[in-house]
């Protein structure tokens, strides 16, 4: 087992990772650029190193600064956390040719499910169902026009290294098509220095719905069951339960196995999220991502399985703590990311916390740095922290839910909780009846 592990993050994900290292008896290194030197992970970590300045660029990102911070501390492992440089094959690799080890799947996977077309022809190879579309890249509009013909409109055109959202653009008509194309290849572009685009068919009210998997190097490969994702705005996650309200034991455990079984045929290693849309009982891969998920206390909760413990283990070589047949679902878990943004417009609120009372009670976790006296800098992402909530069942779980975000106070800054109120007298939200667009549909009153 490692002895000292470096955590190269920030905000509730570091201080998330510190805490499980703690537990296991690892000494941690916390990095910062210099807005963040009074952050709270700093401020635990037996260790912290500066990097650079506030610019993620010049920090979070500079590889350099990261490797000199394990030397000279000694860090025998990195913990990448989300975003970042959590998904980056080749920083993985520099990692390993400086003998530290990289908490996470190896570079050829990273690189390999980072590629959104090689990713799809890689899954379909092993039996993970994905939606029809092209088969590669698509670089003419008559090409485009052929594949968008044999699967119907509307088509959704796609970014092949994308994420977040960005260099997608929906078609519904042959006539729409060429500009979406050019919007689609300019914004891929600029956002991830490539341009290859791919197609798939637009499905009109699916659900996101993602399964994780957790794999050895011992030949292990289990799920934890899926988690619903369908809250979204711009196709950034605003909240997440599991297990989702429109499966079925059947289903779940269906679509469990077969992402389980793909991925010890792909020999994978660590923590991964097969992510789907899912419409008419049908399952449909979009991607795959090779790191912890923001939302991922959703499935401790409902597991009792410590995520980033089984990653820092998997790492280091042990077998993971359980089997398939040890995972237990108990209850109903859901996760509502609390952002320093207006709750109406979505803008960004960074500045002073003057107050800071977080929830509590059984069923409650809250994963965040923050604290009152805490300046939330405006060179990073806009996350405050992360209410997570469990019930017996789901209306327990709304309940408990409801009551938390009436204890949380966050003064000082506009914070997204008015918006998870308004999400709670909601009859469609309630009964969890919602998809991908809905949301984007209720926000459509403010607009």
């Amino acid at each position: 087992m490692f002895e000292k592990v470096l955590i190269a993050n920030r905000g509730e994900i570091a201080l998330r990772v510190h805490r499980a290292c703690q537990e296991m008896g690892i000494k941690t290194v916390a990095v910062h650029s210099t807005a963040d030197e009074h952050a709270m992970h700093v401020r635990l970590a037996d260790e912290s190193v500066c990097i650079g300045p506030p610019q993620a660029s010049e920090s979070y990102l500079n590889i350099p600064a990261l490797i000199s911070a394990c030397e000279i501390t000694g860090a025998e492992a990195v913990h990448p956390g989300y975003g970042f440089l959590s998904e980056n094959a080749r920083f993985a690799e520099i990692l390993t040719e400086h003998d530290i080890t990289f908490i996470g799947p190896t570079a050829e996977h990273i690189r390999l499910m980072g590629d959104k077309i090689a990713a799809k022809a890689t899954v379909k190879r092993l039996g993970i169902p994905v939606v029809p579309g092209s088969e590669g890249g698509v670089t003419t509009d008559a090409e485009a026009l052929a594949v968008a013909q044999e699967t119907g409109y509307p088509v959704l055109v796609k970014a092949a290294s994308g994420g977040g959202g960005r260099g997608m653009k929906v078609a519904h008509s042959a006539a729409e098509l060429p500009g979406a194309l050019s919007a689609a290849r300019t914004e891929a572009k600029a956002a991830f220095g490539d341009d290859t685009l791919y197609m798939e068919k637009y499905l009109s009210q699916p659900r996101h719905i993602e399964v994780q998997v957790v794999a050895d190097a011992h030949g292990h490969a289990v799920h934890l069951g899926e988690r619903d994702c369908s809250l979204q705005r711009r196709h950034q996650k605003v909240l997440e339960e599991a297990p989702s309200p429109a499966l079925n034991d059947a289903a779940r455990a269906e679509i469990g196995e077969i992402v389980s079984k793909a991925m010890k045929g792909l020999g994978y290693l660590g923590v991964g999220t097969i992510e789907f849309l899912y419409e008419n009982g049908e399952f449909f891969f979009i991607e795959m991502n090779t790191r912890l998920q923001v939302e991922h206390p959703v499935t401790e909760a409902i597991t009792g399985i410590d995520l980033v413990r089984e990653q820092i283990r998997i790492a280091s070589g042990l077998e993971m703590s359980f089997t398939q047949e040890d995972v237990a679902f108990s209850g109903h878990a859901i996760e509502c990311r609390i952002n320093a943004e207006h709750p109406q417009t979505f803008m960004p609120s960074p500045g002073l916390i003057k107050e800071y009372h977080t929830p509590g009670g059984l069923g409650v976790r809250i994963d965040s740095g923050a604290y009152s006296g805490y300046r939330i800098p405006p060179y990073y992402d806009s996350l405050i922290g992360k209410l997570i909530v469990h019930g017996r069942n789901r209306n327990e779980c709304l309940m408990r839910l409801r009551r938390s975000l009436e204890e949380f106070v966050v003064d000082g800054v506009d914070t997204t909780i008015p918006l998870f109120k308004e999400l709670m007298a909601e009859p469609e939200f309630q009964n969890g009846d919602y998809h991908i667009h809905w949301l984007e549909q209720f926000l459509e009153k403010y607009s």
